[in-house]
């Protein structure tokens, strides 16, 4: 009844003489719709606005309060559009510069955001707050000195803002200036003694100094001030567990458990203690809980099979020591303590075949791998510390871009790189497209090939894990049966090798085809699949990184996860050679689009898209990533064209996307 007293109200206003409207009616209306948004009734009062803007297109005083509306709604392209409007109206707006600044490092576009900031400040450098927002924005883009020089600007004057302390100590130690990060923790404290953000991240640079009493009491003091606050009952378990109080780590644990029930790291933490502590039937119950929270993570299975072995339950700790080298083959702990295992349940050549493995696994990591490259070279390595709340249990994902997801929506995967496999003949003729053989010179490669169950694409293989391990045999059988090395048959062997998952193996043999015929592109071309899919499993499980977030008045809460990358250069080097021997090769420049979007790399990523495009215009899985790309470069509106363009080609994925990204027009 209220909505339809004001529907009346705004039929009338906009009814009556332009005149009346002017001088009275504007004004109520804008009220209105301010009320409306007063009220958290976003909607209405856009429809208000909508009105008022229908009667005179000019009113940039609407447009701006539209775009506070909408970028309230997290519809954040329509924000922009509207504070934007509402600038080429006023150019001397300064809220409008203000908000759309925000708006702007919300998306990610921090050039443009620092430039609205510097408008803003020019216009009003008495104003407080664009010091603050531009010192959050900097330390978002990594601008570490700028931003503490603009939070010191704002500090001038805003004494009593918490944030802006702990933002400042934040950048300060970024810098590895820890002293006067440690300063600033305490400004945040002096400042408010009941602000919980303040005493975990002092408590937290204590913990980093091993300092763990005094972290205690910061984290102790946090949880006094919010006894919901999760990071400081987790760092509190960490602490706890340093200066060895396990049953208070644990208890910690339980509650970070009930505050996330779905908290793996929670689950997998309170499971190492409890093994420590010999509470191994209520640690075996988190291990199985983790499994089934994250079924494909090696840790899970390798440290329950250290468990089990502790329970004496020894084939249950042989198949999770199998489940592992399943998940990763070249992992060498698991075959050395497999081997230990297999030779006291009398399988004397099963333990001495794990052991040999173990020793040609380390010896081959250590010649292919830097050991800062790979956890794995180095088999005194432990795989059952405490891991960090900013560690994540993550599960093996090549397609997984390493930036920051939008929305935090960890299903934005990008379509999988090309490469020569092998795929059962039915089940391709039911898929969305026949083989890409849609060059002459792929069509040739393949008919000399000879393999029926070859073709060139991007899908997972659909044949059983035996099936594909008997086809190795067969072909290594064969490769054995010839004098003089046969190229055709070590492209197949490398094929079959990097399908269990045998990831060196498949590059060496792959190596050893290419050394036989060094002028063929697409031996390059799956030997830098393969390289590309054992770093990616090195990198998920190395996957720690820090994540930073903070409050900011206007801006709500932005977000900033800091990331580690991983070496893709021999990868791309086989994919450049790939491309120098055959340019018109568009799955190329799409596989090399993929490792320059895992590795960061978004502008040249676009490129590679663009000319794999340019090759292959019927080429959907390139639309589908460089939709993709373009989302994460924040450019959502030019991304969901290309989805659009996907799905139009077949890719049904790209618009269950669409629905996510779909960009409202006003």
């Amino acid at each position: 009844m209220r909505r339809f007293v004001v529907v009346i109200l705004l039929l009338l206003a906009v009814a009556l003489p332009e005149r009346v409207v002017a001088q009275y009616n504007r004004n109520y209306i804008y009220w209105m719709g301010q009320q409306k948004m007063v009220n958290n009734n976003y909607h209405e009062a856009i429809e208000i606005l909508n009105v008022l803007l229908r009667h005179d297109s000019k009113d940039f005083d609407a447009y701006f309060l539209r775009g506070i509306a909408k970028y309230n709604l997290d519809d954040l392209l329509g924000a922009d559009q509207d504070f934007s409007r509402a600038v080429e109206l006023n150019p001397v707006f300064t809220g409008a510069f203000y908000y759309r600044a925000i708006t702007r490092s919300r998306l990610g576009n921090y050039d443009d955001a620092l430039n609205d900031f510097r408008q803003t400040i020019e216009l009003r450098p008495d104003l407080p707050d664009p010091y603050y927002s531009r010192g959050v924005t900097r330390l978002l883009n990594q601008q570490f000195e700028a931003a503490i020089a603009d939070f010191d600007l704002f500090i001038r004057f805003e004494k009593r803002h918490v944030a802006a302390y702990i933002n400042r100590g934040i950048s300060y130690l970024n810098l590895k200036d820890t002293t006067k990060a440690y300063e600033n923790f305490e400004l945040a404290i002096r400042t408010n003694r009941e602000e919980p953000e303040a005493y975990n991240r002092r408590g937290g640079l204590l913990m980093a100094q091993e300092r763990y009493i005094e972290a205690c009491e910061d984290f102790d003091r946090a949880i006094e001030c919010d006894s919901t606050f999760l990071p400081a009952f987790f760092n509190r378990a960490l602490v706890n567990d340093q200066l060895d109080r396990p049953m208070l780590s644990i208890s910690d644990l339980d509650h970070v458990i009930k505050l996330d029930s779905t908290s793996t790291i929670g689950y997998f933490n309170r499971a190492l203690i409890r093994s420590d502590i010999g509470d191994y039937n209520r640690a075996l119950e988190d291990f199985n809980i983790v499994a089934k929270l994250s079924p494909d993570n090696v840790l899970v299975y390798y440290n329950r099979a250290l468990l089990h072995t502790r329970l004496g339950n020894l084939h249950a700790a042989i198949d999770d020591y199998s489940r592992a080298i399943e998940l990763y083959p070249d992992f060498a702990n698991a075959y050395l303590n497999r081997s230990v295992l297999r030779r006291s349940q009398h399988d004397v050549r099963g333990a001495e075949s794990d052991e040999r493995t173990a020793r040609r696994k380390i010896a081959e990591h250590r010649s292919r791998l830097n050991s800062s490259s790979s956890i794995f070279s180095d088999t005194a390595q432990r795989f059952d510390k405490l891991l960090s709340l900013e560690s994540k249990l993550t599960e093996r994902n090549f397609e997984r871009i390493t930036s920051s997801a939008i929305a935090d929506n960890s299903d934005l995967a990008l379509i999988p790189m090309f490469r020569f496999t092998f795929i059962v003949e039915d089940s391709a003729k039911i898929d969305r497209r026949l083989p890409r053989f849609n060059t002459q010179r792929v069509r040739d490669f393949s008919e000399r090939v000879g393999n029926p169950l070859m073709r060139l694409d991007c899908r997972q293989c659909n044949i059983s894990p035996d099936s594909l391990l008997s086809i190795d045999s067969s072909i290594e059988q064969r490769q054995h049966s010839t004098l003089t090395p046969d190229w055709i048959t070590l492209f197949e062997r490398g094929i079959s090798q990097a399908l269990i998952k045998q990831y060196t193996n498949s590059v060496n043999t792959l190596g050893q085809a290419i050394q036989l015929n060094p002028t063929n592109p697409f031996l390059y071309l799956n030997r830098a699949t393969t390289r590309a899919e054992m770093i990616d499993f090195i990198s998920s499980m190395d996957d720690s990184y820090h994540s930073v977030s903070f409050d900011s008045d206007p801006a709500k809460r932005l977000h900033n996860r800091g990331k580690r990358t991983y070496s893709y250069d021999e990868a791309i080097e086989d994919i450049n050679k790939a491309i120098k021997l055959y340019p018109e090769f568009a799955e190329a420049y799409y596989n090399r689009a993929n490792l320059m979007a895992i590795s960061g790399e978004l502008p040249a990523a676009y490129d590679d898209y663009t000319r794999a495009i340019e090759l292959d215009p019927e080429l959907g899985e390139a639309y589908y990533n460089r939709g993709l790309v373009q989302i994460f470069m924040k450019d959502t509106r030019k991304g969901c064209m290309d989805l659009s363009k996907a799905g139009e080609l077949g890719i049904a994925a790209a618009y269950d996307l669409l629905k996510e990204f779909r960009i409202a027009e006003h």
